[in-house]
């Protein structure tokens, strides 16, 4: 069970505000851009919470508005006749970009292991690819759990909470950022199967 299977009541809740600004002339193109940069401002910001760990409550509160403006970009594209090659390319590429841009600032925080941190951000990019290989052998583009990009913002987010309010963190809290490295490599072995599956 995956948090993407809520997405379609998070939508609907949505679907006014889109309408809203598909009327003035509002683009998914734009939305997918502005997702994109401001992942990447937030994260560099949030990057220099070596000096201010506050900067880290940054992180989930962007995260809401960046679920929101995904599920509106692809709301502009599918319901208001805005589907294009280029949206394509950007809604994907955004997202892996916007995942590298809020993973890294946790090298910022002293009790994370960097090397878990880059793995994880790596592990992320190999789960989007295995969805997105889909279309290429003949089946969907797959976006199965355990833990697909849903489930990696909420915890993303909640580990940058953690950090920012101070928390006190121990042991625990490297082997779990290393548990969620694990499910996210069975999320891209549960997708290449499915996805073969299907193609067959």
């Amino acid at each position: 069970m995956s948090l993407y299977a809520l997405k379609p009541k998070f939508q609907n809740l949505l679907r006014p505000l889109t309408g809203s600004l598909a009327q003035r002339g509002v683009t998914a193109n734009q939305v997918t851009l502005f997702a994109a940069g401001g992942s990447i401002v937030v994260g560099a910001l949030a990057g220099l919470g070596f000096l201010a760990r506050g900067l880290f409550l940054l992180i989930p509160l962007w995260l809401l508005i960046r679920m929101a403006l995904n599920a509106i970009d692809g709301m502009l594209a599918r319901e208001h006749g805005q589907k294009s090659t280029l949206g394509a390319y950007l809604n994907e590429l955004g997202d892996v970009v916007s995942d590298i841009a809020l993973v890294l600032p946790f090298l910022a925080a002293p009790a994370f292991v960097s090397t878990d941190v880059w793995l994880f951000a790596l592990v992320a990019v190999m789960v989007e690819c295995a969805g997105l290989i889909g279309p290429l052998v003949g089946a969907s583009r797959r976006y199965d759990g355990p833990f697909g990009k849903s489930d990696r913002a909420l915890a993303i987010g909640a580990f940058a909470l953690w950090v920012g309010l101070g928390l006190p963190m121990g042991w625990f809290a490297v082997w779990l950022w290393r548990l969620l490295i694990v499910l996210a490599l069975v999320t891209v072995v549960r997708r290449v199967q499915r996805g073969v599956a299907e193609a067959g």
